[in-house]
């Protein structure tokens, strides 16, 4: 189910892009075929994390945009083994980012960590990182490559940036902008442009959904650490609270610390170091000193404007990428386009 069912309108080209991801978790499904079952058994698992296919369907979307006629018969087979791709390094992605962040939760279900231990799903994500890498290369189109291979260095250089940055309580904007722009933007901009590329069209073309895809990520990132913070396992399906617990700050709580008073910031940063219970904890178990710790920040943030701050900011990354796609030309895709854009904020998954 893609991103593109939360909203209603553009039906017969919903429907037209629903059917290309089904084609491209055929092609998932039988790239990453072993001949081993105990390989065949985590690949299933993993298909599990599958959520609204955000990637894949920027490289769908892009690619119904920037051909001539605006539709579905603008997509070849290189834009489905694209959108393929793209999702096997996401998914990549997802199953180290559960190992570094100790999850045990993802899409409802266990993580792979939880369910085998971190050696093999450390592996599971090399395997699958590698047969992206593979199945890209059987385009025979060295630039597609080139462009997924820099997205790909550019996401492990934030998620680099990221770790060398826990427990930096004095974090600021600028460099947070730079650790999302890099894990998570820098990969949607690329399915946009890469779309583009398959066509030959325009570099100002490719450049106007490049900068689409980028400031899409921007805002999903800005979201998605929003829910971390306030949103409820239930909903999101996934662990949470995993960024207050390894010292990650995200944008609410560096506006939290550079807003409050001098009494406020100290008892965040206590309960972000650790080094004082929350009130009423007591040595009943992990896992309830984790739900008081969120609690607590929770408690915090609720009077103050730091969550709603980073909320206006992600509004404000879903106007600038929608007006990115302003001069495309005006067909039911660019305002499918649109909707993708506002779907964002809405997101409950």
């Amino acid at each position: 189910m893609s991103i593109l069912l939360l909203n209603q309108n553009n039906t017969q080209l919903r429907e037209q892009i629903e059917f290309a991801l089904a084609e491209v978790e055929g092609l998932f499904a039988e790239e990453l075929l072993s001949d081993l079952s105990c390989v065949n058994t985590l690949v299933t698992h993993v298909e599990q994390y599958r959520g609204k296919m955000l990637r894949p369907t920027l490289v769908l979307v892009s690619g119904m945009a920037s051909a001539a006629g605006g539709d579905a018969a603008g997509l070849s087979d290189a834009h489905r083994i694209v959108a393929t791709v793209v999702e096997l390094v996401h998914m990549a992605t997802l199953v180290h980012d559960d190992v570094l962040d100790e999850a045990e939760i993802r899409r409802r279900g266990c993580t792979v960590n939880e369910l085998t231990g971190n050696e093999a799903a450390v592996m599971l994500g090399d395997y699958l990182i590698s047969h992206s890498y593979h199945l890209c290369s059987s385009l025979d189109r060295p630039a597609i490559n080139h462009l997924i291979a820099d997205a790909t260095n550019t996401v492990c250089e934030g998620e680099l940036l990221q770790l060398a940055n826990r427990n930096n309580w004095g974090l600021d904007e600028q460099t947070y902008f730079e650790i999302i722009r890099r894990k998570t933007a820098s990969l949607c901009g690329t399915c946009c442009r890469v779309a583009a590329l398959l066509h030959e069209a325009p570099s100002e073309v490719g450049d106007y959904l490049y900068n689409y895809g980028e400031k899409l990520g921007i805002a999903y990132q800005i979201v998605d650490d929003v829910l971390d913070l306030v949103g409820t396992e239930k909903t999101v399906g996934k662990t949470l609270g995993r960024d207050v617990q390894k010292g990650k700050l995200t944008l609410p709580l560096i506006h939290y610390l550079n807003h409050s008073t001098d009494s406020q910031r100290q008892q965040l940063l206590q309960i972000m170091n650790g080094s004082t219970s929350p009130a009423g904890s007591s040595t009943r178990g992990a896992e309830l000193l984790v739900v008081e710790q969120m609690d607590a920040v929770r408690d915090l943030l609720a009077p103050s404007d730091s969550v709603r701050y980073a909320n206006d900011l992600a509004a404000s990354l879903v106007k600038q990428a929608k007006a990115s796609v302003a001069s495309l030309p005006d067909t039911g895709c660019r305002k499918l386009m649109l909707d993708m854009a506002d779907a964002v904020l809405t997101r409950q998954f």
